[in-house]
């Protein structure tokens, strides 16, 4: 079974940045995708971002140009670097592992974390 652990939430300035990570014990398979999602109060999940190998990544619009997945196979983690936050982007980001594909789908997701709360002022 694999265990998903998130860190790296906070509360910062709009504007600033945050560094995700995601480490990853147990049965781990370097062709699963990893993904990282995001949950506000009342609105459901939403893929944030999403890799598999790594020269190929999936970014949500809302994103893109200001969020970077990578991956460190050698030490199981999964890393989101977040720069530019807006106080839209405060939520709980969730780490998710265990796809056959790169998806926005968490359902095919078979593994998650517990999350880490995001916290963006204006």
């Amino acid at each position: 079974q694999v265990q998903l652990v998130e860190s790296g939430g906070g509360l910062v300035q709009a504007g600033g940045s945050l560094r995700l990570s995601c480490a990853a014990s147990g049965r781990t398979f370097s062709s699963a995708a990893m993904g990282w999602f995001r949950q506000a109060p009342g609105k459901e999940r939403e893929c944030v971002a999403a890799i598999k190998r790594s020269d190929y990544r999936y970014y949500a619009d809302s994103v893109k140009g200001r969020f970077t997945i990578s991956r460190d196979m050698a030490k199981n983690t999964v890393y989101l670097q977040m720069n530019s936050l807006k106080p839209e982007d405060t939520a709980v980001y969730y780490c998710a592992a265990g796809s056959l594909i790169v998806t926005t789908l968490p359902r095919e997701y078979n593994y998650w974390g517990q999350g880490t709360q995001v916290t963006v002022s204006s």
